[in-house]
């Protein structure tokens, strides 16, 4: 179980970030980023970019034993599917975006599910060692 939560711990660091680097690259143009990226649309890099946050909070969190991490990253699992229906919806309006988008939150929602599952089972782990 120690395995399971520090790699967790290092997974939701590093792709934490990376995701407030980058979408924080994008919005404030830092090295050129936001020309590199092309056709990204706003509202994916800002819902990127409080998922980023709530990765490196859970990543603390799941390191320290503490139970507030399965429902931040159960959040982060709502914010990026209510940021993908959007996008859906923006990309049926003719919205002008990069086929790279829909594929990165594709991975993202399956990599935050996956460690939300990770923090959800670490939770009862500890829950059910405490009481004995």
């Amino acid at each position: 179980m120690k395995a399971i939560k520090i790699i967790s711990s290092i997974l939701l660091t590093f792709f934490g970030g990376l995701s407030v680097f980058m979408t924080l690259s994008i919005i404030l143009d830092w090295f050129d980023i936001r020309e590199k990226e092309g056709n990204y649309v706003l509202f994916i890099v800002y819902a990127n970019l409080v998922c980023g946050i709530i990765y490196l909070i859970s990543a603390w969190l799941i390191y320290k034993k503490i139970d507030w991490a399965k429902t931040l990253l159960a959040l982060s699992i709502a914010i990026l599917l209510v940021a993908f229906v959007a996008l859906q919806v923006y990309i049926k309006n003719e919205g002008i975006y990069e086929e790279k988008t829909v594929k990165a939150m594709i991975f993202r929602i399956a990599f935050t599910i996956i460690l939300t599952l990770t923090a959800f089972y670490l939770s009862y782990k500890n829950q059910k060692n405490n009481n004995y």
